[in-house]
């Protein structure tokens, strides 16, 4: 009797589930509502937070002159060749400095974490390397590294830098949630000059605006402001703002 009555509970089973099999229509409905469903779950809970990136100490939006050099970084495909997100691993750790915070690239719209390497980590580029260096390297890499397969990047110190739409990208980023503020718009292309040519006299103002932005000539050329002055100057900052003496290196380290 045991087994007539399993017998016949599949069997049942089986032709609700068959109207399913049977109906494409059905089938497609039925795996949206699901989808819906998980997806509700798992997106609803976030727009009742205020924020879901934990504020660290130090963090600001780029300069005028780094978000330049932010853009020229993403044009040429960096990013294809070197990550920017360091992991919670001992080698990672050892090899590339400590391990990258969310908050690091809350302001990065869209962020370089990155899946591949050719090259490495460029996480904590910023102050590693002097402007000299950064130079040679993007003229010709093998100068530096021998046996690089990375492409040169010379015409970037002869292209002048077109930074005349630089307030119309901060106030873009700005609609997406980076806090740039009026004062901070209205004065881009006096930043962005302050900070590529030695001794202007906007300097302390843009050290106001910006903690820890490093203002001077980058790409070796004080007569004019280029896209290696950009891009340098991007490099320089990346993963020099927050202060990593405040966090345990040990922790949470496999």
């Amino acid at each position: 009797m045991s087994n007539i009555a399993t017998q016949a509970g599949r069997r049942s089973l089986w032709s609700r589930h068959k109207v399913f099999e049977t109906n494409s229509i059905l089938l497609i409905i039925g795996v949206l509502l699901v989808i819906s469903v998980g997806g509700l779950v798992e997106i609803a809970p976030l727009f009742y937070l205020k924020n879901t990136i934990e504020k660290v100490e130090g963090m600001r939006p780029y300069t005028p002159l780094e978000l330049a050099g932010r853009a020229i970084y993403v044009r040429e495909g960096c990013y294809n060749c070197h990550s920017q997100m360091i992991r919670p691993l001992r080698d990672e750790v050892e090899r590339y400095g400590h391990y990258s915070l969310a908050a690091e690239s809350m302001y990065d719209k869209p962020f370089q974490w990155g899946s591949k390497r050719i090259g490495p980590d460029l996480a904590r580029v910023g102050g590693k390397y002097s402007d000299e260096w950064h130079r040679l390297h993007l003229t010709d890499p093998r100068l530096i590294v021998p046996q690089s397969i990375m492409p040169g990047y010379a015409f970037l110190f002869r292209n002048e830098l077109k930074a005349g739409d630089i307030a119309a990208e901060m106030s873009a980023n700005r609609l997406g949630g980076v806090p740039y503020t009026d004062a901070m718009i209205g004065a881009a292309l006096v930043d962005l000059k302050a900070q590529a040519a030695p001794d202007h006299p906007g300097q302390d103002d843009l050290a106001k605006r910006y903690p820890k932005a490093q203002a001077r000539d980058f790409d070796g050329d004080p007569g004019r402001i280029t896209e290696a002055d950009a891009l340098i100057a991007y490099l320089q900052g990346v993963g020099t703002l927050v202060d990593f003496k405040l966090y345990d290196d040990k922790a949470n380290i496999r």
